[in-house]
């Protein structure tokens, strides 16, 4: 019988030791922070669902940039919310469009700060979904063509990394072809290569105003149900260029997380997602949970189930944890 000589309490007994044998440790280099910019100025418009989270317009957009660096968060991925929507998605692609604005002032302003870009068109759509819609149907051909056009416009602008989001299929191919062909072939891809049809979505769909007018968006998106599907995703995703491949969301998700750790030689990012964090908010406003706790909880979970990267709305406040 092993006990008493193994004893597993040995190594508990104190927090030092504790943080001597720990297996997983976070860091701020782990985070990616969300950001939704909107055209004005002045604006930094609270999101009800979202506590802490705002709209805001490319002047405050550029303090918030210069406050969390400062902290030590080192990338914001940027959400846009255009002025004017059609079908064609126009200000997804513009060089005038508020995420393009927002990627040059903020590469000014704090040139150290990594700027990643969502490139999808729900946003940028009357109808909110994310791709040419013909008779009701979402068309994928079509639509790789207006995606790689907004890629290689938030490359123009001075983006690091551009992450398509939309789940077209070849996308990742069309973007790496286009910024390729433009003289951008260092820009990185960061697909969102296992992108689940959550309903943990909810909030962010208030957030960036991109709710879709018909139907949903389970014609594009991973059924929750598949396991193995986010594999062959993933393997495509890394085939066509990518250099970071994501799974989204995160908690509900982590034998996904696993499973593309353990299969690819990739860095691999998870999305801790807004309805995620509502969730957390909602709670702690009850007193039901201890919020930092549980914060630090979740991250180091998907951490531990494998991601490299971490794009949470928690990245500030977990960011401040850590420094204390």
């Amino acid at each position: 019988m092993p006990f008493p000589v193994h004893r597993p309490r040995r190594l508990r007994s104190s927090d030092a030791i504790r943080r001597m044998v720990r297996e997983t440790n976070l860091t701020p280099d782990d985070f990616i922070y969300p950001l939704f910019v909107t055209f004005g100025k002045g604006v930094r418009k609270k999101i009800a669902s979202m506590p802490g989270c705002f709209q805001m317009s490319v002047d405050e957009i550029v303090k918030e940039a210069q406050r969390v660096y400062k902290l030590g968060v080192p990338a914001v991925i940027l959400f846009g919310i255009p002025e004017h929507k059609d079908e064609r998605a126009s200000e997804a692609y513009s060089a005038k469009g508020v995420v393009q604005k927002a990627v040059k002032a903020v590469k000014d302003k704090v040139p150290g700060l990594v700027v990643i870009t969502d490139v999808c068109l729900c946003e940028y759509m009357s109808h909110g979904h994310c791709g040419i819609v013909n008779k009701g149907r979402v068309l994928n051909d079509p639509t790789l063509e207006l995606l790689a056009r907004e890629a290689l416009s938030h490359a123009e602008a001075g983006a690091d990394i551009v992450a398509p989001s939309d789940m077209m299929d070849g996308r990742v191919a069309a973007i790496r072809d286009a910024l390729n062909a433009g003289g951008f072939e260092d820009i990185p891809i960061m697909s969102y290569a296992a992108k689940y049809a959550s309903a943990f979505y909810g909030p962010f769909r208030e957030a960036a105003e991109s709710t879709p007018a018909f139907g949903d968006r389970r014609s594009y998106q991973m059924d929750p149900a598949n396991r193995r599907e986010a594999v062959k995703e993933a393997a495509l995703d890394i085939e066509e260029g990518a250099d970071i491949v994501m799974v989204k969301p995160a908690m509900s998700y982590m034998d996904i997380i696993s499973d593309v750790k353990d299969t690819f030689d990739v860095p691999v990012a998870a999305y801790n997602v807004s309805g995620e964090y509502s969730m957390v908010k909602a709670a702690a406003k009850l007193g039901w949970i201890d919020e930092m706790n549980i914060v630090m909880e979740i991250l180091t979970s998907v951490k531990r189930a494998g991601a490299d990267l971490i794009l949470t709305y928690h990245a500030v406040d977990a960011v401040k944890e850590l420094n204390k």
